[in-house]
């Protein structure tokens, strides 16, 4: 998701390494053919990336590309069920969250002789993007594509209504001891069937017309959208180090009053139950005045601005200020990998090389979807966003005020969801208390030392 701070200077000094195991870089490109299958999972991009085949295909008639889109859930089940039948695609969307697992499986494939062959120069990116997929062998496993941080996204309607300006909605600050005017305002903006306000006499929190605030999920153990930008703004820090941490904080007591303040929204009213919530997405029930704010990714920017909901009036603002007197956001990343079982090998390296190109996210920057990995591509999309009437500061501010933080990237990531999703899931629906959270925490930490 972001850009330049210093978390990642740590990382530029991680060495580009050359593998004698990594793609077969003696293959001659020019005798690159077949037909290249990429999947992604953002049906918002698919015309974008639908555009960049039909390009690539016009410079490269050797080669086609058919593109499968699948919500996330059945695709990363498909993705992999195919590693282990031999049926995934040629070239993928991958996610950090995920990455890990693929490369110490050996099922995706080190590109490091293939970008040293055709000199493709990893300067191009923004900074610090390109080291995110470089695994803890050393080996690159992806070019990146976009990069991505995590807003407020409110109706206007409703703040306005409520006497809440974009000033205000733009300063608040948050802290785990009484939530600070970021819970003020959310307190303001929940409104019981009754018509009266969370912060008023009479309000009745089991009879909720429109909430406050959005949760998404239990946000597992990387929260993106869920609780990572307090967490992150309270002083919490996920791991020993990162990347590649050995041992993780989620006994930390700035990460358990972090998620106790959180889950206090919904015993107040503020914010739905999990049950309530689950299933629905957040965006959906933004636009249909059943909820006024809603933490989320840039990445969903385009369809929240494109929807013409009646008295649904869109914008978004930046993430609470918290008690280390900044506010924060995971700076996530994507990038295209290659199946390591794939029969077309060259042609997908041709692929994944034109998708991490200036002329490929030029082409998606323009359709003002995601902030592309190039950092000219991404000033492209802030136009594309603003000629649609998206003010995107509260997104990019991020990267300028420095207040991003790496995803968590360690080994054992499906391990530690499995863990972590039920004992968050517990927490946040009342079956468990926040301190069940070290159980947890200690439960992973054994998956690096047994």
């Amino acid at each position: 998701m972001r850009k330049r701070y210093a978390l990642i200077t740590a990382l530029l000094a991680l060495p580009l390494a050359v593998s004698a195991c990594s793609a077969d870089a003696t293959e001659d490109a020019d005798s690159a053919s077949g037909e290249v299958s990429y999947w992604l999972w953002d049906a918002n991009q698919q015309p974008a990336y639908q555009q960049c085949a039909t390009d690539f295909t016009a410079k490269n008639p050797k080669i086609t590309v058919k593109i499968s889109q699948k919500g996330w859930d059945d695709y990363w089940s498909a993705i992999t069920t195919g590693m282990v039948s031999g049926t995934a695609p040629d070239v993928f969307t991958d996610h950090l969250s995920k990455y890990t697992d693929f490369f110490t499986k050996h099922q995706v494939l080190p590109l490091d002789d293939l970008v040293a062959r055709d000199n493709v120069s990893t300067a191009t990116f923004e900074a610090g993007l390109a080291e995110l997929w470089v695994g803890s062998d050393g080996k690159r496993y992806g070019l990146p594509k976009d990069w991505d941080t995590v807003g407020v996204f409110h109706n206007k309607k409703l703040t306005d209504a409520a006497g809440l300006t974009p000033e205000q909605l733009g300063t608040l600050a948050w802290n785990p001891t009484d939530g600070g005017t970021y819970e003020k305002a959310i307190a303001h903006l929940t409104v019981d069937k009754s018509g009266k306000r969370g912060d008023e006499a009479g309000f009745d929190k089991a009879n909720i017309k429109t909430y406050g605030l959005w949760m998404n999920s239990s946000g597992s153990g990387f929260g993106q959208t869920e609780w990572s930008m307090y967490a992150l703004s309270n002083g919490w820090t996920a791991t020993d180090k990162n990347p590649w941490g050995t041992h993780y904080n989620y006994d930390s007591p700035k990460f358990q009053e972090t998620i106790k303040w959180w889950k206090s929204l919904i015993d107040k009213g503020y914010m739905p139950t999990l049950a309530n919530s689950t299933g629905l997405d957040g965006l959906t029930q933004l636009a249909a005045g059943k909820v006024a704010l809603a933490t989320n990714g840039d990445w969903n920017t385009s369809a929240v601005f494109g929807n013409k909901s009646a008295n649904f009036e869109p914008a978004v603002a930046p993430t609470p200020v918290g008690p280390t007197g900044k506010r924060a956001s995971v700076f996530n990343g994507l990038a295209d990998s290659i199946y390591a079982g794939t029969k077309h090998k060259e042609a997908a390296w041709q692929w994944v090389k034109y998708l991490a190109s200036a002329d490929c996210q030029n082409v998606v920057a323009e359709k003002a979807v995601v902030f592309p990995a190039i950092p000219a591509a991404s000033e492209v999309a802030a136009k594309a966003f603003a000629a649609k009437g998206a003010n995107v500061d509260a997104f990019t501010v991020h990267v300028k005020d420095k207040t991003t933080s790496l995803p968590w990237i360690t080994a054992h990531a499906a391990d530690i969801d499995a863990i972590m999703k039920p004992a968050m899931d517990a927490v946040m629906s009342g079956k468990a208390e926040v301190d069940s959270l070290t159980k947890a925490n200690t439960d992973i930490n054994a998956l690096f030392t047994g």
